[in-house]
């Protein structure tokens, strides 16, 4: 998977640029606030249909601006797509693939995949729970399209469902629907957890092992999937996880009703880590858990290499500055092999490393 070349007009500081890239390594240099994150948002946007960084399509619009559109020309499995996103601020986005209007994200992420690797991830063994699933969601909603299609329906229920508690007390009536939204997030739910499970039992063994390397074989990573507590077995047939879960909502009724929260289901799911028999995130130093961090985001990587027969696109934003020179070196010689775009400061010696070209962002052009 590759992108050939983006164009971008009214992206965010971006009035309108196109660039080609190299199949190998791209990195992109400047100065803070020139645009460099942009560029990756772009392209991780045209795989997922979802902007890393934006909560809405309009932030992404330029701020003199009524409208904005994204194409890449892209080459996967074999084939030419181009593929593009026209963003507007009075409706509805209008998404395409070789000229034919697509409704999901999914049908983007069926064309090339991205990982994206930002600073922030570097704490993803230190922070709650929200940033695990997070993970979880982005990777999964790229390689199955079925998870995609049963988060955005669990999530619509659950809405539902906590504006009903929310609000019972002074529209009663609105009982009435809880038990209807309920079983809809126990449903959808129960495949959640089972596409959850078999992701986890992959990327155990793929991040221990990059743990492993980038230890030096001195530390043993483990990570185990966990999910509520009524659950004996995550990897079980759908209709066992229905009933497990179903069972786990009702003896939590009255505790949701009290509270007025949604209590139970998998939108509280975690990915426990640990390092040598310990919880990771309470006794490892920040060393270990950015090694961990690193493991898990290029197992990530791997598990998409081998479920679609090639490399993802690789977007390294600025993290090789935060790493210290023993991490960088792992990084670097384990994204050969795919397309890769870094983003920095200074051009430093990525293009002599790896292959590849060089491209400078001033506000907004790319030189």
């Amino acid at each position: 998977m590759q992108i050939d070349r983006l164009e971008l007009e009214g992206f965010r500081n971006y009035a309108r640029q196109a660039a080609d890239f190299d199949p190998r390594c791209n990195v992109v240099c400047g100065e803070n606030a020139q645009g460099k994150t942009n560029l990756l948002e772009a392209v991780a946007y045209l795989s997922r249909g979802k902007s890393p960084r934006a909560r809405t399509d309009r932030e992404m619009i330029g701020f003199q601006e009524e409208s904005a559109r994204l194409l890449a020309r892209v080459y996967s499995r074999d084939r030419e797509f181009k593929v593009q996103a026209d963003l507007f601020r009075g409706k509805r986005r209008k998404l395409t693939v070789n000229q034919v209007p697509v409704k999901t994200n999914a049908a983007l992420g069926d064309v090339y995949h991205t990982v994206l690797f930002q600073p922030e991830d570097l704490f993803l063994i230190r922070e709650g729970a929200a940033a695990r699933r997070r993970f979880l969601d982005t990777a999964l909603c790229q390689l199955r399209p079925r998870y995609a299609a049963a988060l955005a329906g669990y999530e619509r229920a659950r809405e539902q469902k906590t504006r009903i508690l929310r609000d019972y007390d002074q529209r009663p009536g609105l009982l009435e629907a809880l038990p209807e939204f309920s079983e809809q997030m126990v449903r959808l739910g129960a495949a959640l957890v089972r596409y959850r499970h078999q992701f986890c039992l992959r990327l155990a063994e793929a991040a221990a092992a990059c743990h492993r390397e980038c230890s030096g074989g001195r530390e043993t990573l483990e990570l185990r999937y966990q999910t509520v507590s009524s659950v004996e077995d995550p990897g079980a047939e759908i209709g066992v996880l229905t009933e497990q879960l179903r069972r786990h909502m009702e003896g939590h009724r009255e505790a949701e009703l009290s509270s007025r929260l949604c209590l139970s289901g998998p939108h509280k799911d975690d990915i426990l880590v640990g390092i040598d028999g310990r919880e990771a995130k309470q006794y490892a130093s920040q060393g270990q858990t950015r090694t961990a961090a690193l493991a898990l985001k290029l197992a990530e990587r791997e598990i998409y290499k081998n479920a679609a027969g090639e490399y993802p696109v690789l977007l390294l934003d600025d993290v090789l500055s935060e790493l210290d020179p023993r991490r960088q070196e792992f990084v670097l010689n384990r994204i050969a092999g795919g397309q890769v775009f870094i983003t920095c400061c200074e051009e430093d010696r990525l293009p002599s490393l790896l292959g590849g070209r060089v491209f400078h962002v001033e506000q907004g052009k790319i030189l």
